[in-house]
């Protein structure tokens, strides 16, 4: 495919893509359970489409910021961010360089973006920076499977899968992420996707603080 066309793709096709694939039941059940223990001053890294919009706590939360570079996936996030009851505020920007303060947040979510972005050592040093010290990182992700079966696959589709999938990495080690970026895991779980998912490997979710 010409670069052109690649780019055509990219903006007009893969997002929607993308939203419709992270509407799956495989992924609301995770962010259901997830989500709601956001509290304070929050940004989501990653905000997308705004899947987890309905599954926050609208007595913990004060305030969301939302953070993603794709004006597609923002717009439409926007008509669900006008319903609720809680300020929120989209920023068009890259994981890597947060527009934002020290110690602003006192949570941060990340779901299902670690895979995609570009260089997600340099975002978790950003998440770092502007949480505060008693914040927490919220995530779920999908990543390397345990499976070596399973891993060898993901190794020979992560490219094509790439280009489909709005630049998604399948052999991605989230929990290696986030350790090696300082944080001290508060709390960890894995699982599997159902069969249609097989591909996204395991099934990742927790709760980080920063050291």
């Amino acid at each position: 495919m010409c670069q052109s066309c690649l780019s055509w793709y990219a903006r007009c096709i893969a997002p929607y893509l993308v939203h419709a694939g992270c509407s799956a039941n495989a992924f609301a059940h995770m962010r259901k359970r997830m989500i709601p223990r956001a509290e304070g001053i929050v940004v989501e890294v990653g905000f997308g489409s705004g899947l987890n919009l309905p599954y926050y706590d609208p007595a913990r939360v004060e305030r969301l910021v939302g953070i993603d570079p794709d004006g597609t996936m923002l717009g439409l996030a926007e008509p669900k961010s006008r319903s609720l009851p809680f300020d929120i505020e989209c920023l068009r920007a890259c994981g890597e360089s947060l527009p934002l303060t020290d110690d602003f947040a006192d949570t941060v979510v990340v779901t299902y973006a670690f895979c995609t972005i570009l260089d997600p050592d340099a975002a978790l040093t950003e998440i770092q920076r502007i949480l505060r010290p008693t914040g927490r990182l919220i995530f779920i992700e999908h990543g390397l499977a345990e499976g070596p079966r399973c891993r060898r696959w993901q190794e020979r589709l992560n490219r094509p899968w790439g280009s489909l999938a709005g630049g998604c990495h399948l052999n991605r080690d989230p929990l290696r992420l986030i350790r090696g970026a300082g944080f001290h895991l508060v709390e960890e779980e894995r699982g599997r996707f159902p069969l249609p998912f097989w591909q996204l490997g395991s099934h990742y979710a927790g709760v980080a603080a920063p050291r």
